[in-house]
């Protein structure tokens, strides 16, 4: 579904998504008390559990939401007009909520996890499935990698770093590449 705003931009999901986690950047940068609020805490998750979603929504830093959104949007328009509108939000929040659900079974009581991290590997992992071989860039090694490739290394390559929600990059990696078999499957049935 989009719609035409009166610039001529088309709004769809992917705008609307990329446009309310900046609203909240935006937000808890003003009050930065609020990523307390609304972030996932695996020990007051039952105190506050609308966490499991609004912390998809937040981000920690100006390279954590740009990374984000650059990659939704890519992955994004890709399988939008692969899956439709509707099967991309679906896996965009499934993926999601369950990357937050892993953190929430194996990650520190006390941290805070924020990100669209996980909902973003859920997207990456269908297409890494569906289309393995396709070529993309990815910043900043000069050469077109397999998309499969990009993901899984990726996935793995940031796993490393600190203070990342490496459960919740899993937990929506595993959502994706599982969904995008059936996916795959019904695709190849269909032809």
């Amino acid at each position: 579904m989009t719609y035409r705003s009166h610039w001529g931009i088309k709004l769809t999901p992917i705008w609307v998504l990329i446009g309310l986690n900046l609203l909240f950047f935006i937000v808890t940068l003003i009050v930065p008390t609020l990523i307390v609020l609304l972030g996932l805490i695996p020990a007051g998750i039952l105190e506050r559990p609308w966490t499991i979603v609004t912390s998809l929504f937040l981000h920690g830093s100006i390279g954590h939401i740009l990374a984000n959104m650059i990659t939704l949007y890519f992955f994004g328009r890709y399988l939008c007009a692969l899956l439709g509108e509707k099967k991309f939000l679906t896996v965009y929040f499934i993926g999601g909520i369950l990357g937050n659900i892993l953190y929430l079974l194996l990650g520190p009581p006390l941290s805070i996890a924020i990100g669209a991290s996980g909902a973003v590997f859920a997207l990456g992992g269908v297409l890494a499935v569906m289309r393995p071989r396709l070529r993309v860039f990815v910043f900043p090694i000069p050469v077109p990698l397999s998309l499969w490739a990009a993901v899984i290394g990726g996935f793995l390559i940031i796993s490393f770093f600190p203070n990342v929600a490496w459960q919740a990059h899993l937990g929506g990696l595993a959502f994706g590449l599982t969904i995008g078999y059936f996916f795959r499957k019904k695709e190849r049935s269909f032809f």
